[in-house]
């Protein structure tokens, strides 16, 4: 099985018709992802390489039944993106790859979707997701996957890729990866992920890789102490991340002794969790525990 994303995904991509969002959207669809949509104001009754343009999220919805939106949209701009996406009947979905979204934006799409939608943001500033052998939504390289029971999810792009490429190397396959974003305001927290994780029966093993700043890796730590029953592996980056000094990420800035690489550490293995020391680590954890 997978999380988010799987055959019966049928994708609208938001900024179809831009450079970026026209490579990664193929790239999708060349994968086995149903790409049926894109939307653009101004460029309806257009086409990219067969998929249909349309001027608003709730016509592509209309016309195509399209139930998951991929947000490539300048950042001035994704707020409003994001809110369409969210308002229209059908999309159970969102992935925002955008980045550089103003936090206030961010907190007031965060605020819209708690309040009036059951929709799901991964993002913004995310890699996206893929369940390898289903569905592909994003910038993740599929070249590095194969399917398999270990559920990923991580914070950095880059090091979700790192991991993916650890296990797969090992020959140990994934059910779904997917990046939450580096953002203050992320859409999905990690609990929200462990949780579909544990829910799924065909995910039997976790990695989480959590980075400074913020307390979503002590909130993941408290999930898994009273809720997880799999093994979970996880790595922190920023052990080495000057205090006070943003790393990369608009979230990982480190105030005083919150949200410091050592104590996240602590926290999750506290809870039971497998914390290694290098990511290149994270793929040995993995299968001794398999």
């Amino acid at each position: 099985m997978a999380i988010l994303v799987d055959r019966q995904t049928r994708l609208l991509v938001q900024g179809l018709t831009g450079r970026e969002g026209s490579f990664h959207a193929l790239r999708n669809r060349a994968y086995g992802t149903n790409l049926v949509a894109g939307v653009t104001p101004g460029k309806g009754g257009d086409g990219v390489d067969g998929v249909p343009v349309f001027d608003t999220v709730f016509e592509a919805v209309e016309a195509t039944g399209a139930n998951t939106a991929m947000t490539f949209v300048p950042a001035r701009f994704a707020a409003d993106a994001l809110l369409e996406a969210g308002a229209a009947d059908g999309i159970d979905l969102i992935v925002c790859i955008t980045e550089g979204i103003p936090a206030h934006d961010e907190a007031r799409v965060f605020n819209y979707l708690q309040q009036t939608s059951e929709t799901v943001l991964v993002g913004p500033n995310c890699p996206g997701i893929i369940s390898p052998g289903q569905a592909n939504v994003g910038i993740m390289p599929h070249e590095i996957t194969m399917p398999g029971p270990v559920g990923v999810v991580s914070r950095s792009g880059t090091l979700t890729y790192q991991a993916m490429h650890e296990l797969t190397s090992r020959g140990i396959g994934q059910s779904t990866c997917l990046g939450i974003g580096g953002d203050p305001v992320p859409g999905t927290s990690f609990v929200d992920v462990l949780e579909r994780f544990q829910a799924d029966p065909e995910t039997t093993t976790m990695v989480l890789i959590g980075e400074i700043g913020g307390e979503a890796e002590e909130e993941a730590a408290a999930y898994v102490e009273s809720s997880v029953t799999k093994p979970v592996i996880a790595y922190i980056a920023g052990f080495t991340a000057p205090a006070g000094k943003k790393m990369g990420h608009a979230g990982a800035i480190v105030s005083g002794s919150s949200g410091t690489a050592a104590a996240k550490k602590e926290a999750l293995e506290a809870a039971g969790v497998t914390v290694v020391t290098y990511p290149t680590e994270i793929g040995e954890a993995v299968a001794r525990v398999l």
